[in-house]
């Protein structure tokens, strides 16, 4: 919607450097964050909710989020809400043409037709409704919680999945008091992982605070990874479930036995079968050794279950 001008030269920094400087000493200014995008809504060429898909498709860190944040660019969001509106406009006519001849034995508007309407602009409403999780996850990354107690292994796994020495190992029990994040991307998927503080009955005020924000973390994950510590004597792994199974009931669970690779095949079988009441899939690993770390990327991509998106699906976010 406005005039523009295209410079071509070579590619110096320096001469390119000079080109602006030129241009600047002449009255140009240098463009504002964001003000081509600003410029192109408010010149009409983009609706708001293409104008903020720009902003996703720069911060988009996996193909799922780069795909629905190009179908919304491209008016994908904007086209099925123009629909929608069609549609209740089309229901309000054939209303108003009923409510204009109350009295006549005719009936103007097909009471069919108009039922038929309904349910189709109630559906495709409820459909955008409810791709909003789905594109909420998409957009920041599945939130997956890595729980346990402390010195399961947690931090090392973190550690493992971001390829980046993110949180602090030590053999000191209770290290990790409050929660790390960070995203990583797995074929595609963008997750969330949380390292939460390690779960034990303590006495200490700060780690004990740890362990409620722990808790509060299993809430707002859609999985979780509950690592134990093969070492752990069944017991007291029964014993810390007490307070950890009723917060799992809406959740997907991946039960980790950690520290595979310091036991014998007869004494994991053992512990394999511990907490028959957790519905939950069940893998032995070694993160410090990295055993089966490519299963458990297979076992997240199946638990996140994000449908393929086709180019012109409208994925709410």
């Amino acid at each position: 919607g406005e005039e523009s001008v295209e410079i071509s030269c070579h590619g110096s920094v320096y001469i390119q450097q000079k080109i602006v400087e030129a241009l600047i000493a002449r009255g140009v200014r240098l463009a504002q964050p964001g003000e081509f995008t600003r410029r192109a809504f408010g010149n009409g060429k983009f609706d708001l909710s293409q104008a903020e898909a720009v902003a996703d498709l720069i911060a988009s860190a996996s193909q799922a989020s780069h795909r629905v944040a190009m179908n919304q660019m491209r008016g994908g969001f904007a086209g099925k809400l123009a629909e929608l509106r069609d549609k209740l406009l089309q229901f309000v006519s054939l209303v108003e043409l009923e409510l204009d001849f109350p009295e006549e034995d005719v009936e103007f508007a097909n009471r069919q037709k108009l039922y038929e309407l309904t349910e189709e602009i109630e559906r495709e409403i409820d459909k955008l409704a409810r791709s909003f999780q789905l594109g909420n996850a998409i957009k920041n990354g599945i939130p997956v919680a890595i729980i346990g107690e402390t010195n399961a292994g947690k931090s090392t796994l973190l550690n493992l999945l971001l390829n980046e020495e993110k949180a602090i190992v030590s053999d000191i029990h209770g290290t990790t008091r409050d929660v790390i994040e960070d995203t990583v991307n797995i074929s595609g998927v963008s997750f969330r992982f949380i390292d939460t503080a390690g779960i034990r009955h303590t006495t200490d005020t700060i780690e004990t605070m740890g362990i409620e924000r722990t808790f509060q973390k299993i809430g707002q994950a859609s999985i979780v990874l509950w690592m134990i510590d093969l070492t752990t004597p069944v017991e007291k792994i029964e014993s810390l479930a007490e307070s950890i199974v009723p917060k799992l009931a809406d959740k997907h669970v991946l039960l980790l036995f950690n520290k595979a690779d310091l036991l014998p095949d007869a004494e994991r079988v053992e512990k394999e079968h511990i907490l028959p009441e957790l519905k939950a899939e069940r893998l032995f690993i070694s993160a410090k050794k990295q055993q089966n770390t490519d299963v458990l990327q297979q076992l997240l991509l199946k638990a996140a279950a994000i449908p393929q998106i086709g180019e012109h699906d409208v994925i709410v976010t």
